[in-house]
């Protein structure tokens, strides 16, 4: 495959994993905020943003451990509140 094209194939899926991961990143910290506040859809926020990194990890935008390890921390706060 030429060089150029690859290039050009590159910054498509850049921009494309780009918008998905600060998606999943302000979907993240919307649970969070919406569970230190207390407030009572913080489930469905959690939900939102767990769907986000799953939807992420099967493009495989982020690393699969990675969406484990922030699910596992939202589902824990979200379960002590």
């Amino acid at each position: 495959m030429p060089a150029k094209k690859t290039a050009r194939s590159q910054e498509r899926r850049r921009v494309a994993n780009r918008i998905i991961r600060s998606s999943t990143r302000t979907a993240y910290k919307k649970a969070v905020r919406t569970i230190q506040s207390g407030a009572e859809n913080a489930s469905s926020s959690v939900t939102a943003a767990i769907r986000l990194l799953d939807r992420a990890v099967s493009k495989g935008v982020i690393h699969r451990n990675s969406a484990a390890r922030r699910k596992s921390s939202l589902m824990r706060a979200n379960n002590k509140k």
